[in-house]
């Protein structure tokens, strides 16, 4: 039988020894669930430690980042590729033991988690994305997606508004796969959480329609093991599970306060803590009892074979399905998406249709979902602003034992589809955040839509994608004063420039069907950055160009002085414009033509892609040596670096009125382009 004391006390070890020689961290908490990851790693979790990314294995998220040392004792006493050495350097530059633990840096490491609440957020994802692809590709006899998705967070994560959001949604989807263990220590940074954190938290999630166990004794392995046991059985349900703790256990006089929390608990301290914990060892040394007894490797080997035996039949029965799972759980597009995306780019440019940007990038969709069956979509309650349903993307839904539930034959859907649409609520960042869950698990490409102005709610979560290099689109629509009526707390000003200043977010603003087409299919093919798409409400005329290939470039000219009559007329200035303004950069060629001075008008949709084009690219668009003027319905100060002479742009909040109204008041028309062009001339 295992020495389960043995082997949460090498992690508590290693816990303290790690943070305080980092003289950084934060001891406490893996010191505290230090018993529950004994529970969960010794006795259920299906991993491999030689192969992190088996399809079908467990998934294991600490929503409690700052715990990191509680997951890379774990990780490296299980055996994979997490060194000693590696622990030594705990939070240093380059090492794959980040502050927060960071997937793709360090092996067995599912998301990244540092802002308390999302860890939570992507398990729902996580297992949302389990059972999505389970009812998709699994048959009688024929089980190959199967796991669990375990999460462990504390009181920080449940006063976080996300953890509402996360949880609720977790509930009504009936994600009996998805089993959390709270760490309810009591303890947080400011001390004792009772003065500001009174909730009855198993009320809380029965009202959302989770199964809740405890709380148990999060230091009795049994008791929690039993409880992960019994909550497994849940299958229509997830489940809380309520471990009480004492943060920074063993520790005799750090135990139970805030100082166990975030700091190192010092050399003294630490050597009272050995001698409780009867531990003898120098720091970081570890016996050879403590590695047997973790050992998963063994283990983990016979249950990736089985899995592999399991999938092996499965591929002989079903080839094509098989084939499609493992192109799939690759992120592989199809070879035929290139044919695709050029045959529906070609169509949105053949066709030339007058249409809201929004409705672009519906017709957009209806091509690429049919297509890729791996595209999953959503609103934040705005599906019908937001178009992001399509013929082939009928609503996600499940039925009272939790199953999900196909279509029912009908003119929309006539194929008794699965559900690839997920109506969020008015939850824009719990949607955010289970996109990320959803993407890191594999499987699927989320994408999911709400008002522009509302990207604020959903940032963070947005940051987090690209930080963690994920393939998550957001539809964001009602991009500007263009909306209207609904006033300045829904009118965009500021948020493209603050998108745009995300690392690795790509940001479209496409000015008609062509280019949203273009921003789509980008968006697609980009396998390692989210992207985000700004799309207006109003109708954007479409601009007739040549060449479609330079628009996935980020910028192109569009037209030159010969568009309007202009022949052989030296160009004397460049206007550059995004999404709705282009329309009006082409009326102010038009008037300036009229003066005999020529122009070239700059499409630019995206930003963020024209910046990564070559240096020769760059000066083919924009020449240099000549005035550039910026036309966008929004901050001016992202325009600045562009060398430009003038912005057309607004720095101020909207107003409340008609659209058209808008765009007079704020200068927004033809005539005050054409006269900010001029000005620069005569400079």
């Amino acid at each position: 039988m295992a020495n389960q004391a043995l082997m949460a006390n090498a992690i508590r070890a290693l816990a303290m020894d790690a943070v305080q020689l980092a003289n950084s961290g934060h001891p406490g908490a893996p010191m505290g669930m230090a018993d529950m990851a004994v529970a969960l790693w010794g006795d259920h979790l299906r991993h491999n430690p030689a192969n992190p990314h088996w399809p079908d294995r467990d998934r294991f998220v600490l929503s409690n980042g700052h715990a990191s040392m509680l997951i890379y004792a774990v990780l490296h006493l299980a055996g994979y590729d997490l060194s000693v050495d590696d622990l030594k350097k705990f939070r240093q530059l380059h090492s794959k033991t980040a502050g927060h633990p960071e997937v793709g840096v360090t092996p067995g490491i599912e998301t990244t988690t540092g802002p308390l609440g999302q860890g939570i957020t992507n398990a729902v994802g996580f297992a949302l994305a389990e059972k999505l692809l389970a009812a998709e590709f699994n048959r009688p006899s024929h089980a190959i997606v199967d796991h669990h998705t375990y999460a462990f967070l504390g009181d920080g994560c449940l006063m976080e508004g996300i953890s509402h959001e996360a949880a609720a949604l977790a509930g009504a989807w009936k994600l009996g796969k998805l089993i959390a263990l709270y760490d309810d220590n009591g303890i947080s940074i400011d001390g004792p959480v009772k003065p500001w954190f009174v909730d009855n938290t198993a009320e809380r999630f029965n009202a959302y329609g989770w199964n809740v166990i405890g709380p148990v004794d999060g230091h009795d392995t049994k008791a929690v093991s039993k409880a992960i046991a019994d909550a497994k059985k849940s299958t229509d349900k997830p489940t809380l599970v309520i471990c009480k703790t004492q943060i920074g256990k063993g520790s005799p006089n750090r135990a139970n306060t805030a100082k166990a929390h975030g700091e190192p608990l010092g050399a003294d301290e630490i050597g009272l803590t050995r001698s409780a914990l009867q531990w003898p060892h120098a720091p970081f040394e570890l016996p050879e009892a403590v590695y047997a007894e973790w050992d998963a490797k063994a283990a983990g080997a016979k249950t990736e074979a089985a899995w592999n035996e399991r999938f092996a039949a499965y591929a002989k029965a079903f080839p094509d399905l098989a084939a499609e799972f493992t192109r799939r759980m690759k992120g592989e597009l199809p070879k035929s998406f290139h044919q695709t995306a050029f045959d529906a780019v070609v169509a949105a440019h053949s066709k030339g249709e007058t249409v809201a940007s929004r409705k672009a990038s519906q017709l957009a969709l209806e091509a690429f979902t049919a297509a890729l069956p791996e595209m999953i979509g959503g609103s934040a309650d705005l599906t019908g602003s937001n178009l992001t349903n399509t013929k082939s993307t009928p609503n996600v839904r499940f039925d009272e034992q939790g199953d999900v539930v196909r279509s029912e034959g009908n003119e929309q859907f006539p194929d008794g589809l699965l559900g690839r649409h997920i109506n969020y609520g008015v939850r824009e960042f719990g949607m955010a955040a289970i996109m990320n869950g959803v993407a890191l698990h594999g499987g699927f490409i989320p994408y999911g839509g709400t008002f522009l102005t509302f990207s604020d709610y959903s940032r963070n979560a947005i940051r987090m994608a690209a930080l963690m290099k994920q393939r998550v689109i957001h539809v964001f629509t009602h991009d500007s004063i263009g909306l209207g009526e609904d006033g300045p707390t829904h009118q965009s000003i500021e948020h493209a420039a603050s998108l745009r200043l995300i690392p690795n977010l790509d940001v479209w603003r496409p000015g008609d069907t062509a280019e949203t087409t273009v921003a789509w299919a980008v968006a697609l093919q980009n396998a390692t950055r989210p992207t985000a798409l700004l799309l207006s409400r109003q109708n954007l005329p479409y601009s007739p160009k040549g060449d479609l290939s330079d628009i996935s470039k980020g910028a192109y000219v569009l037209a030159e002085p010969e568009r309007v009559g202009l022949k052989n007329k030296k160009v004397k200035a460049v206007i550059i414009a995004t999404g709705s303004e282009v329309q009006l950069a082409l009326k102010a060629q038009e008037l300036l033509a009229a003066k005999k001075i020529g122009v070239r008008v700059v499409s630019m949709p995206s930003t963020t892609t024209f910046d990564r084009q070559d240096v020769a690219y760059k000066k083919s668009v924009l020449p240099k040596g000549l005035p550039r003027i910026a036309v966008e319905m929004g901050t001016t100060d992202g325009w600045w670096k562009y060398g430009v002479s003038a912005v057309v742009g607004i720095d101020t909040y909207g107003e409340s009125a008609p659209a058209g109204v808008l765009f007079k008041h704020f200068g927004f028309t033809p005539e005050n382009v054409a006269a900010t062009v001029e000005a620069a001339l005569a400079r």
